[in-house]
């Protein structure tokens, strides 16, 4: 596959780093040069072998690593980046559980970093994208601020006073918090957010009430517009449990700003004017946060990776290991 002409110039001087982000349906990896340019992005579809899919995800990330060095061998990457979906824990730099790409407790980091012949960071897709947002888009104004991707699956970054919160890799799980009484949500749970709001739960709402099958949320929100009742009942349905999830987050942490980014962030106004609509409606004496659309764009995840790879480096030596 051919690479991303869209690259990004936003991470400023710094060494030359590799970027890897593994979604669930693409893997992209990012060449960074010495003044932050994404040299070469490039798009594979995630291997997915089941119990085995750890070690493809680590062969395919070396195997881009090697056709880097052909096309670019001016360019030797001193770290690696290395982000992933599911429940991370990233001090051991373990995958701990990802249900729908097959993993558990895969250790990315010891393995990455073996076969990869560089130091590796590893953290969780959301919060790195989450991280470039913070320092990089929409979210670099504000100290308390949670940015939130909504596409497969929902998950947020959380900044409080300045400072990621991960609670031991367990915080940002925004999608699995109940905001119905179904359907049930691949985690196990029944009205998970994430199985009501999500880009692929739209898409499959629709379909199974109408019995059409769409390609995806965009063309449900394409047929709402157009007057079919039942893309707009499962439309409105999915700003009514975003709105009640969000109303839960406000009183909680009570943030300055709530940043959406994602595959539904692309619906624009059809999105967040009638979600703030809907989250005003719910808050009382609550402080209404700002509703704003992430700025980076669908390179968050590698920019992010690409940011801990070079903190990596830039990380003091322990005393033991001088």
């Amino acid at each position: 596959m051919a690479s991303d002409t869209r690259l990004d110039d936003r991470l400023g001087a710094g060494h030359p780093v590799l970027a890897i982000d593994v979604g669930g349906t693409d893997l992209k990896a990012a060449l960074i040069d010495s003044s932050g340019r994404i040299v070469e992005l490039l798009r594979r579809p995630t291997p997915l072998d089941g119990e085995h899919t750890g070690d493809a995800v680590v062969a395919a990330t070396a195997a881009l690593l090697d056709e880097f060095a052909r096309t670019h061998p001016e360019i030797e990457p001193a770290a690696a980046g290395l982000v992933v979906p599911g429940h991370v824990d990233e001090v051991r730099g373990v995958g701990v559980l990802a249900e729908n790409l097959g993993w558990r407790d895969y250790p990315f980091r010891d393995r990455a970093s073996q076969v990869l012949g560089l130091p590796v960071s590893f953290s969780h897709d959301v919060r790195a994208a989450g991280e470039a947002e913070y320092r990089l888009g929409a979210a670099k104004d504000f100290r308390d601020v949670v940015v939130m991707a909504i596409g497969t699956g929902i998950a947020g970054a959380i900044f409080i006073d300045g400072t990621l919160f991960t609670g031991g890799g367990m915080a940002g799980e925004i999608g699995h918090s109940r905001v119905a009484d179904g359907p049930e949500c691949a985690c196990g749970g029944r009205g998970c957010l994430e199985a009501v709001a999500s880009a692929a739960a739209i898409a499959r709402r629709y379909t199974a009430l109408s019995g059409v099958p769409v390609a995806g949320s965009r063309e449900v929100l394409e047929r709402a517009t157009a007057g079919d009742p039942a893309a707009q009942r499962i439309w409105d349905s999915a700003l009514d449990a975003l709105a009640l999830d969000l109303s839960h987050t406000v009183a909680l942490l009570a943030p300055e700003a709530i940043v959406i980014g994602g595959g539904l962030a692309q619906a624009g106004d059809a999105l967040f004017i009638p979600l703030a609509e809907r989250l005003d409606g719910i808050l009382t004496f609550h402080r209404r946060p700002l509703l704003l659309a992430a700025r980076i764009g669908e390179n968050a995840g590698v920019i992010g990776a690409a940011l801990r790879a070079r903190e990596l480096l830039a990380a003091p030596i322990p005393e033991r290991a001088r």
